[in-house]
């Protein structure tokens, strides 16, 4: 009876999180377009779909994910065990990142456009790896309790050097490959992790230390894909055959939810399974036969961690029956239209509404306002969340059509947030820099990639392999300066 109550909770607050995109969608649809979809009772069955898939999810990440991470990272802290957390942290982030659905998107979209000179397979392997050595380092900075901000300040000096050196036809591609890297599921588990550790430690603090993995998770594929693009010879002078690939790519892309076939729904939740199954084997090796203890509280974890398949599961099935056919359609309608500025509020709202409504986001806001004390506010952290990522998508959109290069943009972004960090409080510091992290997942790439590939592939004069890719990279950027721009005034306040 209890659990149905907070279920009810969870739903309401769900639909509540739903509301902007369907405000969004809406205007778009009917007072832009001037056209109702054909498919209006499947979009609102989706939608109601999505909204208990969310409460599954977060009800599951309550009772299953969050506390297997916390009592991992307890158990090894008694342990004493340098080694094996360390390779319990690089396993988690490889495993995780090599099936990510997010990631798998855009390497075959990449492997498509640049005719098969990027290989999507090797590209994920890369990312992969990246994001194993970045949650080990991760896990190593939080036992040594240095400040997270030398790590990450020195990451983003790396990443600009290298993109020097790098082939100007990977730098998007690296840029947005930090951004797919942290899924809906990671990212949870990751978090409890590193608060869990730091809770354990001797002199730790959970929120100035325990936050951040998610950060170096998005970092080091930035660095990783570039060295890849360098050492690679993937990238000969001509690619005339590109746009046509492209094209295709897209079209594919939206041609693939634009009905629904109730067939899908078995191989969905098995695809589902399949995402969350690496993460069990690793934490089930790690508890039985490293620590060599059961899990305590078996059966309340095992429904969590079945709530969160069934929640993850009906909240990709309620996406694709409902949210994005409308969305991709608007967002290839919007660019043939050739209205820039409403592609830029477009961008800007699509990428608010889509933020709001992420899972992983939610998780992290619910686990740092928990941690806090309540210094944080989880919807107000979410709101400036979204407001970066909205900043973000609307000026990458204005980056394309331009034509400028996104590095300069990218360099100039992370020298605001290296100011920023010297005047935020401390608190506040490893979550800005995770929320880059949480914001493009499951609700906002498919989107977000579709709007950047639409943009390149219609304007004249821009190439989709070169253009199309790094409205990620903006959507991962611009909610560190945000939320950091929160804290101060957070902080001003308290002290005024």
């Amino acid at each position: 009876m209890e659990f149905m109550k907070i279920f009810l909770k969870d739903i309401k607050n769900s639909f509540k999180d739903l509301i902007p995109i369907i405000i969004v969608v809406a205007f778009f649809q009917l007072v832009i377009i001037q056209k109702i979809p054909d498919n209006t009772l499947s979009i609102i069955i989706g939608l109601f779909i999505v909204a208990v898939g969310l409460a599954l999810f977060i009800r599951g990440l309550e009772l299953g994910i969050f506390p297997v991470g916390e009592n991992l990272a307890i158990e090894f802290a008694k342990k004493g065990s340098l080694f094996w957390l360390l390779l319990f942290a690089f396993l988690i982030g490889f495993s995780t990142t090599i099936a990510e659905p997010a990631l798998i998107a855009i390497a075959d979209k990449a492997e498509a456009i640049s005719s098969g000179k990027i290989d999507a397979f090797f590209l994920r392997v890369t990312v992969a790896f990246s994001v194993g050595f970045a949650i080990a380092l991760g896990v190593f900075r939080i036992i040594l309790g240095h400040p997270i901000h030398y790590y990450i300040i020195s990451g983003y000096v790396m990443v600009v050097l290298i993109t020097f050196f790098a082939p100007k036809e990977i730098i998007g591609l690296a840029y947005d490959s930090g951004g797919v890297t942290t899924s809906t599921v990671t990212v949870p588990l990751v978090a409890a992790l590193g608060i869990g550790l730091a809770s354990s430690i001797k002199g730790r603090n959970p929120v100035i230390d325990g936050f951040g993995l998610i950060a170096f998770a998005s970092l080091t594929p930035m660095i990783f894909v570039q060295l890849y693009g360098i050492g690679a010879e993937y990238f000969a002078q001509n690619r005339a055959n590109e746009t046509v690939f492209l094209a295709k790519a897209v079209t594919e892309t939206v041609k693939q939810v634009e009905h629904f076939e109730i067939k899908k729904i078995f191989f969905d939740l098995i695809s589902v399974v399949k995402d969350i199954l690496p993460i069990i084997v690793v934490i089930l090796f790690f508890q039985y036969g490293v620590i060599k203890r059961s899990l305590p509280h078996l059966r309340k974890i095992s429904f969590g961690i079945i709530l969160v398949v069934l929640g993850l599961y009906a909240f990709i099935l309620g996406l694709e029956i409902g949210l994005f056919p409308i969305g991709e359609t608007l967002a290839f309608q919007l660019t043939s239209m050739k209205q820039i500025y409403l592609i830029y509020l477009f961008a800007f709202l699509i990428g608010f509404s889509t933020t709001m409504a992420e899972p992983a986001l939610l998780a992290i806001a619910i686990k740092a306002q928990e941690v806090s004390d309540e210094r944080i506010n989880s919807t107000i952290l979410r709101v400036f969340v979204a407001l970066g990522v909205a900043i973000g998508i609307a000026l990458g959109a204005y980056r394309i059509v331009s034509g400028g290069e996104i590095h300069y943009y990218i360099i100039v972004g992370y020298i605001i947030v290296i100011i920023m960090t010297y005047f935020a409080p401390r608190y506040i510091i490893p979550i800005a820099y995770d929320s880059g992290g949480v914001t493009t997942s499951t609700v906002t790439v498919p989107l977000v990639a579709a709007l950047g590939l639409g943009l390149a592939q219609n304007l004249e004069g821009r190439d989709p392999l070169i253009d199309g890719f790094g409205l990620i990279a903006f959507a991962s950027l611009f909610p560190m300066i945000t939320v950091m721009s929160y804290g101060i005034y957070a902080e001003l306040k308290r002290k005024g």
